[in-house]
């Protein structure tokens, strides 16, 4: 029992390993390669940069800056995370009280806002009278009452909207 190897796999390893290896023997420096994820590398063989499918970049000016990690292994290193504060800095008792203050007055000003909201949504539900308002003069033609019924339901939805809006801030505001 004998173990052949077939001549075209001795071939393409020949045909890889001996420009790889001639050139960085002449030049001195090894060959740079592109690898998929914008990885340089130029310490990995041929038959490596094959595997990974990297291609050969020449005579192409590569500045490389080394990541703090040592990323020389070949492997994309992930972006160092940025530095996050453990504690809050203390606030200072004014900027404390000024802070209260903000937000007691936005939660006065949309309370105010609320109510007069809240006022003018029961005008015009009254007005609406439960989907039947009384006809005014100029509306002899069915057609423009049924119009300014439909104007009115959309004004009444868009108020109610407005309002939940202004509940939803008011929500936000940290309690007094």
């Amino acid at each position: 029992m004998s173990i052949r190897i077939p001549t075209f796999g001795v071939a393409l390893a020949l045909v890889v390993a001996l420009p790889a290896s001639g050139q960085s023997s002449a030049d001195g420096v090894g060959v740079m390669y592109r690898c998929p994820g914008n990885d340089y590398n130029n310490t990995i063989t041929a038959a490596e940069a094959e595997k990974l499918h990297c291609k050969k970049i020449e005579n192409a000016s590569v500045t490389v800056i080394q990541s703090p990690a040592g990323g020389a292994s070949g492997a994309s290193v992930a972006p160092p995370a940025r530095p996050v504060a453990a504690v809050a800095d203390p606030m200072s008792p004014a900027d404390a009280a000024a802070l209260r203050a903000r937000a007691t007055n936005s939660r006065r000003s949309l309370e105010g806002r609320l109510k007069s909201e809240e006022g003018r949504l029961a005008v015009l539900e009254k007005e609406f009278n439960g989907g039947e308002p009384e006809r005014q003069i100029d509306e002899f033609d069915f057609q423009k009452y049924l119009d300014r019924v439909a104007r009115m339901r959309s004004a009444i939805s868009r108020k109610q909207i407005e309002i939940a809006e202004l509940r939803r801030e008011i929500d936000k505001l940290p309690t007094p």
